[in-house]
């Protein structure tokens, strides 16, 4: 779980004072796109749809990016059609990876994320090489400021969370991707505002790194999160609030 909140947070730090706003809301359109041909432009029937609509609003898309995305997934208006991708891969230290993004040329993103990897110390692996070890969870992160993990528990543990961590600045929840719509319904009931409400891929094992293989993992992640067709990058590393630290204030 570390490894999946400690850069969690870092998104959220960066995505606050990030100039790209631009890049971050192609993403998220062309996610909506996506989500609304595969199960509907109805949020209220289609959760994830809901979901990626709850995060384009987190970062002030305005509503009118939001319906044009939903009606190119539905057809009411023409648009691009693209298809998910999945790649299994391997970071410094030996940490594994998997990319997920979204495209409408497979063989071009395909080369272009390998290229991407051999550049940054990484490598492209097999199908199914690291795949297998995330399972797909809900995430959701709070401010610690906004409310006590006791006071937390209480309401999130009853909508159907399976853990909650309290690690540096934030409280982590997470559950069943099934539950995710209830738990984050019993904290709005609440008025507790979240950060991060998504759908993740949490590791069953984490790889410790430290030193100059932990910086450039993260500048691998980074260099990929900043490719056009990725919407994802998920790693079982395991690296140290105090080395997080040192690399942040390089």
């Amino acid at each position: 779980m570390s490894g999946h909140s400690k850069w969690a947070s870092i998104k959220h730090k960066k995505a606050a004072t990030d100039a790209k706003r631009g890049a971050a809301f192609t993403k998220v359109i062309r996610e909506i796109t996506a989500v609304a041909r595969a199960g509907g432009g109805n949020p209220e029937m289609n959760p994830a749809l809901r979901t990626v609509i709850d995060r384009a609003k987190s970062i002030n898309m305005p509503s009118s990016n939001i319906e044009n995305a939903v009606k190119k997934g539905t057809g009411e208006l023409p648009g691009v059609t693209y298809e998910e991708v999945s790649f299994d891969a391997y970071g410094p230290g030996g940490v594994a990876m998997l990319i997920t993004g979204l495209t409408d040329n497979k063989n071009r993103t395909t080369a272009e994320i390998r290229n991407l990897l051999s550049k940054k110390n990484g490598s492209l692996a097999g199908p199914g090489s690291t795949s297998f070890l995330f399972s797909k969870k809900g995430f959701i992160s709070i401010e610690k400021e906004k409310i006590s993990e006791d006071e937390l528990m209480d309401i999130v543990l009853d909508a159907g969370a399976e853990d909650i961590q309290s690690e540096g600045a934030y409280h982590e929840i997470t559950c069943e991707l099934s539950d995710l719509e209830a738990v984050k319904e019993a904290l709005k009931n609440k008025d507790i505002a979240t950060v991060t409400a998504e759908m993740t891929m949490i590791p069953s094992s984490t790889v410790k790194i430290v030193g100059n293989e932990a910086k450039q993992l993260l500048a691998l992640m980074e260099a990929l999160e900043e490719h056009e067709d990725v919407q994802n990058v998920y790693a079982n590393f395991d690296i140290s609030d105090e080395e997080m630290e040192k690399i942040s204030q390089e």
